[in-house]
């Protein structure tokens, strides 16, 4: 499988899970919010940091439309327009964003929804972008953004494997070389039943690149699974407090729950280990201490020649082992032994 290079990260096989805490509209307009929401993800060990960078009236003109959503324990009912406009993002604040995020050591990286968005990603130095299941596609978006030669993320929530091979094929018909796909379920919260984890493996035997996961359940489960199915990418909806207005504020990880996530996700890539079949090293001493030898089975004079009844199998495992046992019958002792004694080579003619 490819490896892409994000700023000094390398992504892919056997490389440690790229873990981006995705801001999105969570900072609610305010970038005193939007800062605090930096330095919380870069406290939790987060890799990455992710904003959108769109403008409403790319992907919006009816303000008739609404959108209904839980917040603050209330049912929230409001114009899609107001919603999206109140939480944009113009290119002096993204590049705020962008120097805060260097500063504290993660990469920031933001999704677009025009030529204009990624002109001005590239303008303040992004070294990653980031495609939306809602614009999945949108495939001369897509290839906008092939043509960059940056690392593209492309996620494929709503997707079939057709919408996904025709983004791919958009984007790798554009020169895009350097491409991670995202598996996505667009529901929020996601079920269990409905995440589909297999689909990982899908995608990454069908693209040929590296495949992650964006994670919209509740806890660390899914992001957990993932990673032990492969997935070299974990990106989870992110918030300084679930009761903040707003939302997607309920059900993304506050800073606990992405510090938990990013634990175990380090912890089941220690886990996961080599394929090579050989003891770990916590289990060499085992190979002797739990083991078992050929002993004798009752006290034995010298002269004596070996039956089966003589030899019984006990701790500790230095002797013969018992596959051994064939060989020890017929053999003569040159010594008496005591019961429980482990046979070896010196004991015989």
């Amino acid at each position: 499988m490819r490896v892409v290079r994000i700023g000094k990260r390398l992504v892919g096989e056997s490389q440690p899970c790229f873990l981006a805490a995705e801001v999105g509209i969570n900072h609610n307009g305010d970038m005193e919010l939007a800062h605090q929401s930096i330095d919380a993800a870069a406290d939790t060990g987060a890799d990455a940091v992710k904003f959108q960078n769109y403008r409403t009236e790319d992907f919006l003109s009816d303000r008739t439309l609404t959108h209904e959503y839980l917040s603050q324990g209330k049912t929230v009912v409001e114009s899609q327009y107001d919603m999206f406009k109140r939480c944009e993002l113009a290119p002096a604040k993204l590049r705020e964003l962008r120097e805060h995020c260097d500063r504290r050591g993660v990469i920031f990286f933001s999704t677009p929804t025009s030529e204009t968005g990624i002109q001005e990603l590239i303008e303040i130095g992004v070294p990653l972008l980031k495609n939306g299941s809602d614009y999945l596609v949108n495939l001369p978006l897509i290839g906008g953004m092939a043509r960059t030669g940056l690392p593209t993320v492309i996620s494929t929530g709503m997707a079939t494997l057709d919408d996904v091979s025709d983004a791919v094929a958009a984007f790798r018909g554009a020169g895009g070389k350097d491409l991670i796909l995202l598996h996505c379920t667009s529901s929020y919260p996601t079920p269990a039943e409905d995440v589909h984890l297999r689909k990982i493996g899908t995608l990454r035997a069908t693209f040929d690149c590296p495949v992650g996961l964006s994670d919209h359940t509740d806890g660390t489960v899914a992001a957990i699974g993932a990673v032990a199915l492969g997935a070299c990418m974990i990106e989870k909806h992110f918030t300084l407090d679930k009761n903040l207005p707003g939302p997607d504020h309920r059900f993304s990880a506050d800073p606990g729950e992405f510090r938990a996530l990013v634990e175990s996700v380090r912890n089941m890539e220690k886990s996961l280990g080599s394929a090579e079949l050989k003891p770990a090293a916590s289990e060499q001493l085992g190979r002797s201490d739990y083991r078992l030898s050929c002993v004798a089975a009752r006290e034995l004079p010298a002269g004596r020649r070996l039956v089966a009844s003589d030899i019984a199998f006990r701790r500790p495992g230095f002797g013969f082992p018992p596959k051994e046992l064939e060989g020890l019958i017929a053999r003569e002792l040159v010594k008496a032994v005591p019961s429980g004694h482990v046979f070896s080579p010196e004991d015989f003619a």
